[in-house]
């Protein structure tokens, strides 16, 4: 494969920034644009060891900038090639510069995600703990950390490979009875194969089963603040933000348009979007930004459903209660203005999840976090657990159980052992690919387009 770089730290000032050579010639390329200081050379020095010196123009001989070398040499580096990198002084001037001075000596530019495409193509990764660089490079919390570190250690491989390896032993014993009769071998047993098939029906179930939940860890709850006029939502908005971001006064109608921000609760992420206040009104601004509410109230996964304690349920407030249980989203009560006496209490919502705070007291966010956690099951997530990174991986993972359900329910019925062979082979192969170990090339390259540049 050709030699590529590529800056691996954001193109932006900074203290430092780090451009990577990666391939046959990349020790060459920093050969020619590196001189030691001390006499040393690039060429002699070691694997995992540093020099510090000047990166050098090659055409005038212009020292561009002091900086370090690190030197990896194949097959201990990330990607399995000789790598080496250049940490310079972190200005953009000085990092395009020094870019530049690579692609000149016989480097290209990588692509996004080329360096770990390289390290799973060389067998550093496999598919599965390629993936999980990304999820740790956008981690927005522990948990969401610790599973794709996790990952990235290899623990989702290894159950995906557990269930794939009894499948194969599976096949291995039915391909044999089938094909030398004449070795007079024994049949495999019925039993036997519906108990490794009902086990790794499981095993998948479980992986399949801790996704929604991861994925709510990973990528945020689009969260809406609903309630008619007046009731709190934007002081809501405000306490959860930890600043103020909407305006807030006495006058009913104040928010108009929809006010979008992010916010964390505990592990969660609410992508948070504040409403107009839901009435019936002649005001042409305020009936759209009810009609942009109702549009948010029919996308979102969360709606808190602001209600004033303070004051006795009015036809507006049942009206907008009706309205959103007829949506049949998971909803949290919030009956805000606590610190000014109760005519709502929880008793006013049978059946239905209750919040008790005080938005412009900053009182009540513990209750309400907590309440959020137990909803989507944050709680109770076991922070050893490993999940899909994405779509493509539950994708395989539920074809393949599919095709083992099918070839269960097949073998239950006495068909033949041929039919329940060529199901558990289709099932394998999912799995494969979901490992990357029979990945088409199309499927590797829409993987690794999500990465960024130089990573």
């Amino acid at each position: 494969m050709s030699t590529v770089c590529a800056v691996s730290t954001p193109l932006a000032e900074g203290g430092i920034a780090v451009i990577r050579i990666s391939g046959e010639g990349a020790l060459e390329a920093a050969r020619r644009l590196f001189k030691p200081f001390g006499g040393k050379s690039v060429a002699d020095m070691p694997g995992y060891s540093c020099a510090y010196g000047k990166v050098i123009d090659p055409a005038t001989g212009e020292a561009v900038d002091d900086a370090m070398l690190t030197v990896f040499r194949a097959p201990h580096s990330y990607t399995g090639e000789d790598t080496a990198e250049i940490s310079c002084h972190g200005g953009i001037y000085i990092t395009k510069r020094i870019l530049r001075l690579c692609l000149g000596a016989g480097c290209r530019q990588a692509d996004r995600g080329e360096f770990t495409k390289r390290a799973f193509i060389n067998g550093k990764l496999s598919l599965t703990q390629a993936e999980s660089v990304m999820d740790m490079i956008s981690a927005r919390g522990e948990l969401t950390l610790r599973s794709a570190r996790l990952t990235r250690e290899g623990r989702l491989f290894k159950r995906i490979d557990g269930v794939k390896q009894q499948l194969v032993a599976l096949l291995a014993e039915l391909a044999a009875w089938v094909d030398y009769p004449e070795e007079d071998l024994p049949a495999v047993e019925d039993t036997a194969i519906q108990a490794t098939l009902s086990g790794a029906c499981a095993e998948l179930s479980r992986l399949i089963a801790d996704y929604d939940c991861g994925m709510v860890l990973r990528s945020g709850i689009d969260t809406v603040i609903a309630g008619k006029p007046n009731v709190g939502k934007s002081t809501l908005m405000n306490m959860l933000l930890g600043y103020e971001r909407s305006i807030v006064t006495s006058e009913a109608g104040t928010t108009r348009d929809v006010i979008e921000e992010t916010a964390r609760l505990g592990e969660l992420e609410l992508k948070l979007s504040d409403t107009a206040g839901i009435r019936e009104t002649s005001n042409t601004i305020e009936q759209l930004g009810v009609s942009l509410a109702k549009k948010r109230l029919d996308e979102c996964a969360l709606i808190i459903a602001v209600f004033d304690t303070s004051a006795p349920l009015d036809e507006e407030d049942s009206e907008l209660l009706e309205y959103i249980r007829a949506l049949d989203k998971r909803l949290i009560i919030v009956l805000n203005k606590s610190d000014l006496g109760a005519r709502l209490t929880r008793q006013d919502f049978p059946g239905e999840r209750v919040v008790e705070l005080s938005a412009k007291q900053g009182q009540g966010l513990e209750e309400l976090t907590a309440a959020v956690s137990e909803l989507f099951g944050a709680d109770s997530y076991d922070p050893d657990t490993t999940i899909f990174a994405n779509e493509r991986q539950k994708r395989c993972a539920e074809e393949a159980l599919e095709r083992l359900q099918a070839a269960l329910s097949a073998a239950m019925l006495g068909e033949t052992l041929d039919a329940v062979t060529v199901m558990i082979d289709s099932a394998a192969e999912k799995l494969m690919e979901l490992t990357g170990e029979r990945a088409a090339e199309a499927v590797v390259d829409q993987v690794f387009e999500r990465f960024c540049v130089g990573k």
